[in-house]
């Protein structure tokens, strides 16, 4: 079996092992799709170890660590009606490339389809798969799965068109959470996101990652989404739960000086979602306030 319809996209930066190891997998999918490889200025032999042993990869090296927007950049390079994102420690299993097209081909109004999250080497559900599983975004009766009121880009297949017609990822949020954004402005253009039980993506945790800063990255961009999109009241509260849970040490203070120091910048963009896809983020915050996922640790 082959699948024309789908291009993975991966971004990478000093992890040649496991990159090698996910290019490994993806060669065996029956699907043999194509793949793109954004590589985020490695230092660590990762550009000519692909080239040397997957020669079919297309290998895109901007020269820079363009962080999230490395995928942006091998989008554009993308010629198939869907594409889906995959991180250098995670792998599609056979047949979910093929399960997420056939839901978009079903569904014109769907963009996105996220697949359920498998923690390598124990086979254990990620603890965000629940939270997709158990959504309470209210969705139309045609959808397929559970209404998402965001995505993970590693497990996720989307309408390539639409990711192009939303921007892509916004090139200052770089890394951390940068999904939040693009999905509510998918949203805000009329498409619907959904989560797929039956469709799994592998993750091994690579052990090469700075937790701190993807903590401090993370915080930072939460705040920054919630003031360029949500209404005053909803981005009050948001940021007055983040003052009041996060850690109280300097990764947590360096995000809110981070986020803080960009507001000319966020007012100036600042684009309030419409009312609907507001109702929808509304219906998410208990379970953003109560998600051990989405604690800031580390």
């Amino acid at each position: 079996m082959t699948d024309p319809r789908t291009t993975v996209v991966v971004i990478t930066h000093n992890r040649r092992p496991e990159l090698l190891r996910t290019l490994d997998r993806l060669a065996r999918l029956p699907e043999r799709p194509a793949v793109i490889v954004t590589d985020n200025a490695s230092t660590d032999g990762t550009a000519p170890a692909v080239a040397r042993h997957h020669p079919d990869v297309r290998l895109l090296r901007p020269g820079r660590n363009l962080g999230a927007v490395g995928r942006n950049l091998a989008v554009r390079q993308v010629r198939t009606p869907y594409v889906a994102f995959c991180d250098d420690d995670s792998w599609w299993a056979p047949g979910a490339l093929s399960g997420a097209a056939d839901l978009l081909d079903r569904h014109p109004a769907l963009a996105s389809v996220t697949a359920r999250i498998v923690v390598e080497p124990d086979g254990t559900d990620d603890p965000i798969t629940e939270e997709l599983r158990n959504s309470p975004v209210p969705g139309p009766e045609w959808l397929p799965g559970p209404a998402l009121g965001s995505f993970l880009a590693a497990a996720t297949v989307l309408r390539a068109d639409a990711f192009r017609a939303a921007g892509g990822f916004h090139p200052r949020l770089w890394l951390g959470g940068e999904e939040e954004l693009l999905a509510a402005d998918l949203a805000a253009d009329g498409w619907w996101l959904t989560y797929a039980e039956d469709l799994t993506v592998h993750h091994q945790p690579s052990v090469a990652r700075d937790s701190t800063l993807r903590r401090t990255h993370g915080i930072r961009n939460t705040l920054w989404f919630t003031w360029l999109r949500r209404p005053v009241g909803p981005a009050l509260r948001r940021t007055v739960h983040l003052a009041r849970t996060v850690p109280r040490d300097r990764a947590s203070l360096r995000a809110f000086a981070e986020a803080t120091a960009a507001l000319p910048w966020v007012l100036r963009e600042r684009r309030v979602l419409p009312a609907a896809v507001e109702s929808r983020l509304r219906m998410l915050e208990h379970a953003q306030r109560n998600s051990t996922a989405r604690s800031y640790t580390g």
